[in-house]
């Protein structure tokens, strides 16, 4: 069960916006949730705002300068992008705009077998190129070591970069990162696309429009790519380049969206962030990130279509190979669950493909509620990819272990590193070391409604008028609303193996699609009462439109989430030898009527363990006390357990077992 929580907002806020603009109650109790105040404040979002001066960057000047120089005397310049979307992007428009002022350019891009930033070999390679100056884009910031080779070999260093840096900074004509302590530029959210933009607007004497005008769908890819809060200047960028995206000339884009069937009036960010970015994503994790810089940088229709069709395609490879790394790590889970109670979740396996290990830490984060490292094993070395939950830094923890490296990098929420094999299991205890010593209670997933949904907000001009956040993003998301208490009415196969839910809810009615459930896996029964996290969106059939009601989350009416947060946590601290605090020692021992209770409700074909705890819960029988149960009744045979997919399954049985016999209970009675 994730943490949910509700936005609350001021009904004399919302009365005021409704009463002094066009927006409807949903839209405006949706801002004044949000914290938005005033109908100024409100104002103020909506509004376009300039972008500040590229120039209060630190270094901007420098860089435009020397770069420029360089471009006038005939330099050989070499872009160094990273292998994402942002990398990607960031390369196209750089390495297109010094073309445009006939620089002698050329890029490089590691692969993702080369891992993160800067390395050693590529430097050797583009110095044999001819190259006399290498510009970053999206990395550098951490390359101490590297930028002393690049100057060694006689090269000159512009480093671009949106990523946390460390005390000490790369050694460099210029070092633009809008995280340096010393940097006062009054926004500082960027991602590395975005700080491109304002290179190309510095090299342009500040004006942005020309940067805009030629670049600015790409700066918008990269920046809803990148998970960048989307405020300020980035929602500035993002809305700007998606109308440039509308209307692209760009030969690559067009060919890519005439594959995904994305017509103009289908571009909004959400057809950015699940349709097009994850094709650009792709390609640098199955294929190469220079196949999309070779389809962005196109000019042939044939060659462009021929790309576009290689990119879309390897969609279903990546998902072939997250599914086999799923598939190990849920192998390690189910040989030794215990590794579930660790704070921080750390898996490595031989030879993952390094370019879906990001994706595959998100599923584990997602699934799990917890930080998840997930590392890849191949010749003595290992390349690892973090994402995190709540506040729990990943950069922070990184940092923490940063003698075990080779290479590190990231923010709070995200990061890759490098290290070899041997320093595996001393990176799991570290990393998990920090989390005990840095948060006593760890973050958990958190999922946060915008407003309980009302019937008010179920009608086709209530959804419409939700367009007025786009475009949504890191910080904007879009709209979430939670149903307390819909009651299932019906349940229905469609499309063979997929799942139709009609829910009766506050005198009105609601179907919701569960894809790759089929009816008799659906976790509940006619009659249940289930509380849901649904985003709103309008869809259309023969004509006639109609509010579409999608799931982000779901779970069985009646369990108080706090309660059963706190004991899950004791418990996990249990197992990892922690003791149990004197106050809980009272309500963790099971009696007889619960085990009785607990494996009435047991099913031979299955059962999720969240909501079989939902089934039996009361007061007095806890979750604490409830995974008790499961480790006596597993230990005696009664049951088997698959501890990645979160299932328990009752075993025939004819014999009788004395539970007093069970040693997970002689333990905790013990205590």
């Amino acid at each position: 069960m994730n943490r949910w929580s509700v936005k609350k907002a001021d009904e004399k806020i919302v009365n005021e916006i409704v009463r002094k603009t066009d927006l409807g109650k949903t839209a405006a109790t949706i801002f004044a949730a949000r914290g938005y105040n005033s109908v100024d404040e409100i104002a103020d979002f909506l509004q376009d705002k300039d972008l500040s001066s590229p120039f209060l960057i630190k270094d901007m000047q420098a860089a435009a300068d020397y770069i420029t120089n360089a471009v006038d005397e005939g330099a050989r310049i070499c872009i160094y992008g990273d292998y994402d979307c942002d990398g990607i992007s960031a390369t196209v428009m750089l390495y297109s705009y010094l073309s445009l002022l006939g620089a002698d350019v050329f890029y490089y891009i590691p692969e993702r077998e080369e891992g993160y930033g800067l390395n050693a070999d590529a430097i050797r390679e583009i110095n044999d190129d001819g190259a006399d100056l290498i510009i970053t884009v999206d990395n550098g910031i951490s390359s101490i070591e590297e930028a002393k080779l690049i100057k060694e070999l006689g090269m000159s260093l512009v480093i671009t970069d949106h990523h946390q840096p460390s005390e000490v900074l790369p050694d460099a004509v210029a070092v633009v990162d809008p995280h340096r302590s010393d940097c006062h530029s009054p926004y500082k959210n960027l991602c590395g696309a975005g700080v491109a933009l304002k290179l190309i607007a510095a090299m342009e004497g500040g004006d942005y429009e020309v940067a805009l005008e030629q670049f600015g769908e790409f700066a918008a890819l990269a920046t809803i790519a990148d998970s960048v809060c989307l405020d300020g200047e980035n929602r500035y960028i993002a809305s700007r380049g998606l109308e440039y995206l509308k209307n692209t000339e760009n030969c690559g884009l067009l060919a890519l969206m005439r594959e995904l069937r994305l017509t103009p009036d289908k571009i909004n960010s959400t057809s950015v962030a699940f349709h097009i970015n994850p094709k650009i994503n792709g390609a640098g994790r199955m294929l190469s990130p220079k196949k999309a810089v070779e389809l962005f940088l196109c000019e042939d229709d044939e060659e462009a279509e021929i790309i576009a069709k290689e990119l879309v395609a390897c969609v279903s490879e990546r998902k072939q190979k997250e599914e086999k790394i799923l598939t190990e790590i849920y192998e390690t889970i189910n040989n030794n669950p215990d590794v579930l109670n660790d704070r921080v979740l750390v898996f490595y396996g031989n030879d993952w493909n390094t370019g879906v290990i990001g994706l595959t830490a998100m599923q584990i984060t997602e699934k799990f509620g917890k930080p998840s490292f997930i590392i890849s094993v191949s010749d003595g070395m290992a390349r690892g990819s973090a994402r995190s939950v709540g506040g729990f830094s990943v950069f922070g923890a990184l940092s923490y272990c940063e003698e075990l490296f080779e290479k590190f990098g990231g923010h709070i929420g995200a990061g890759g590193f490098s290290l070899k094999e041997e320093n595996i299991e001393a990176f799991r205890k570290k990393v998990n070391l920090y989390a005990k010593e840095n948060y006593p209670v760890m973050p958990t997933l958190c999922i946060e409604a915008d407003k309980y949904l009302e019937k008010e907000d179920m009608t086709i001009e209530a959804v419409k008028s939700l367009s007025v956040f786009e475009p949504f993003g890191e910080g904007n998301a879009k709209p979430l609303f939670l149903a307390v208490g819909a009651v299932v009415d019906e349940i229905s196969l469609f499309a063979e193996r997929h799942t139709r839910v009609k829910f009766r809810y506050k005198g009105a009615f609601f179907c919701v699609k569960y894809w790759n459930v089929t009816p008799e896996n659906f976790p509940f029964k006619n009659g249940d009462a289930v509380d849901l996290m649904l985003y709103l969106d309008i869809n259309g059939y023969n004509g006639r439109e109609y509010v579409d009601y999608s799931v982000r989350d779901f779970r069985k009416s009646g369990v108080p989430q706090q309660k059963y947060i706190n004991a899950k946590q004791c418990y996990e601290a249990y197992r990892l030898g922690e003791g149990i605090d004197a106050k809980i020692k009272t309500i963790t021992v099971p009696c007889r009527e619960e085990f009785v209770k607990v494996y009435k409700a047991l099913s031979e074909s299955g059962k999720d363990m969240d909501n079989l705890f939902a089934d039996i819960y009361s007061d007095n029988l806890n979750y604490f006390k409830f995974r008790i149960i499961l480790d006596c009744f597993l230990e005696l045979s009664l049951i088997k357990t698959d501890y990645a997919k979160q299932t328990v399954y009752r075993l025939k049985t004819d014999k009788k077992v004395d539970l007093e016999s069970a040693d997970a209970l002689k333990a905790i009675k013990s205590i």
